[in-house]
């Protein structure tokens, strides 16, 4: 089985579960875009990682959706979605992906 870069897969999912939210103006279809890319990265952490790597990087992925809402009021929503990506991708590549 070839191995696919979780990072991206995360990073993705926070961008792309906002961006389907905003573009059809139907919050719990991106939440579905948003929790299908967190399955499936957290599929895959499962197979390469520890049982508590995957419980952080979950974790991880839902602090950074949550944090990305109060980090919008200040610097505006998609410079906070990206924010929250960005980091969610490092962390992510840091534990799972390198």
């Amino acid at each position: 089985m070839q191995q696919f870069p979780t990072s991206v897969v995360a990073a993705g999912g926070l961008i792309a579960g906002y961006a389907t939210a905003r573009w059809t103006g139907k919050r719990p279809l991106g939440g579905i875009v948003l929790a299908t890319a967190g399955t499936l990265a957290a599929r895959e952490w499962h197979r390469r990682t520890t049982p508590t790597t995957t419980a952080l990087l979950g974790t991880a992925y839902v602090a950074a959706f949550a944090a990305s809402h109060p980090l919008a009021k200040k610097i505006g929503a998609w410079p906070a979605v990206f924010t929250a990506a960005a980091t969610m991708a490092a962390t992510t590549y840091a534990a799972a992906d390198r």
